[in-house]
Formats: structure tokens, sequence, C-alpha cells
């Protein structure tokens, strides 16, 4: 065994929007995590996978921790608690600003509580002037005592070379987890779910995403190979919202569906079929059964 060898967990947190799967998918060099300009994003724990000759850091892509307001928030509440005290380091993303709200605080307060070494990133700083930075550094660093402060860009990689050193230098030694090419322990239905569902948030009004999850209900590869067939269900709380979805002549549903089929192929590397319905289920979000239809992990509903 390769005694330098490094390896463990990264947890990445912040409240919803800081740009979290954007961080990982940059740093993953792929997309796995789905982003879109609306919080809630990220519902499940994601997984994703480094590797380098180094060593290798699995990251969890915690949901945003926020203030609960209904099952579905409660479960992501719960999910991203429970992750920090499971992992070697935590990665703590921010918004560059030196106003820090009593959301950024409810967050330092947990993580005073996790007795584990936290970076903090002040992501988007592509945004701000460069001599602010030293600021929005020096407003942070009263409320908690962090290990690092890295200012970075996710969205345009600045630094974030800076975080994978960072990281490493906090992982016990230890083998690896997985093999190279392992990038997520998703299954894939799960991620051509959320590709549907995030091509859904793209398109469609502020006020409707919050309630849609998407059911893959059939993934099959036809017999003479290179065509994926995949019929999926989305679905929404409202009779109003359905109209919305599938839109003048099916319109926004056929939207919907190129950009998703356009990226799943690209994923999968094959031809897909992919046939979209809509369902309404009302309050889903508030009944347990209903999330765990929606593949929302069963032991931790």
């Amino acid at each position: 065994m390769n005694t330098n060898y490094k390896s463990g967990f990264a947890a990445l947190i912040g409240r919803p929007n800081v740009g979290k799967s954007t961080l990982m998918n940059q740093l993953i060099g792929q997309k796995i995590a789905i982003t879109s300009k609306k919080p809630q994003t990220t519902r499940n724990k994601i997984q994703t996978v480094y590797t380098c000759a180094q060593g290798q850091i699995v990251f969890l892509d915690t949901p945003g921790i926020h203030k609960a307001k209904n099952k579905l928030g409660e479960y992501m509440v719960h999910v991203a608690e429970r992750t920090l005290k499971e992992v070697d380091v935590i990665l703590w993303l921010v918004e560059p600003s030196t106003f820090i709200g009593a959301g950024e605080r409810h967050i330092a307060e947990q993580l005073e509580q996790c007795n584990v070494p936290v970076i903090l990133v002040i992501n988007k700083v592509d945004t701000v002037k460069k001599e602010e930075v030293l600021a929005f550094i020096d407003a942070y660093r009263k409320i908690m005592d962090f290990a690092e402060i890295i200012p970075a860009s996710a969205l345009r990689g600045q630094n974030t070379e800076d975080i994978i050193q960072c990281i490493f230098k906090y992982l016990p030694y230890g083998p690896q987890f997985y093999d190279e090419d392992t990038v997520t322990d998703q299954p894939q239905r799960q991620i051509v779910a959320e590709i549907i569902r995030e091509k859904a948030l793209h398109a469609l009004d502020e006020e409707i995403p919050h309630g849609i999850a998407v059911a893959v209900d059939t993934m099959k590869e036809r017999r003479h190979g290179h065509i994926v067939d995949i019929d999926a269900t989305i679905i929404c709380e409202r009779d109003s919202h359905k109209g919305i979805i599938i839109g003048k002549q099916g319109a926004m549903l056929k939207k919907i569906g190129t950009n998703a089929r356009y990226e799943i192929e690209q994923m999968l590397e094959e031809k897909v079929n992919l046939k979209l319905w809509v369902k309404v289920k009302k309050d889903w979000r508030d009944s347990d059964f209903l999330m765990k239809n929606f593949g929302y992990d069963k032991k931790e509903v």
C-alpha cells in the first residue's frame, strides 16, 4: 500500500444557492450535481469522487441548511446535518459579503458542534472588486475559527486547485475507497431524473419548481442496442401547474424534453428516446410515502 496516499470524506455545505453544485462539478470536471438559480435544487446527498496520484476525496454535496417549512425541508436539513458528523473535513461555501445574516449564523452554530476542520470558501469572488475580498475574510473570521479561508469562483474555476490541496492537508492517510474511474455513486436513473428536473427548473416560472419531482418510470436499452427508451413523469402539486408545465400545445414540455434528452445522451453516450408525462399529486412534499416514492432515501425520511 502507498503510505503517502490520503483518502477521506469532505462535505460541501452552505445556504441554498451559494454555488455548491457548481463547485462540485468544477472540481470533479464533469456534471453530476444539477445546477439552477432556484433554491432547493439539491435534495439528496450526492456522493462524488475525486481521484489523483495524491489520494482520493469523496465529496458529499448536501442539501442547503435552512429553516424547514415542510417534510421535504425537514428531510433535507436532517440529511445535511447528519452528513457533517460523518466527514473528515467540511467546506463551507458563502457569498462574498460583509453582511453575515441569521442563516449563516445558524450554520456556524451547527459547525461549532462538529469538531471537524472547516474550510471557508468565499465563492463568486469574480463578481466583486479584488480589494473588497479582505473585508469579507475579516467579517467571517470573527464568527468562528476556520482551518483555512479561500476566496474562489466555482463558475470561473478560480482557486479551485487550492481548494483540493487544502482538503488533502486535512485528510487521513488511507486506502482508496473507489476505483479511479468512479465519479459518483448515484444510480444512472437518479441522475437522469435529476437532469430532467434541472431542465424543468430552467424552463419554468419561479413559483412552480419547488413543487416538482421527477420519477423515471422505465429506462431500457433496445435489444439491438444504442438507443435507450426512457419514460419519465414530472410530478407537480396543482392542476394549474400541470397546464403550465405542458404549455401551449405541449410546447413547454417539448422544450424540457429536448434539453434533457440532449444532456442524457451526452452522459449515456447513446441515443435516447425520451417520453415525458405530467401528473398532479397534491402535497407530495408533506407525504413520507410519496417522498420515498420519488427517490428520497428511505433511511433518512
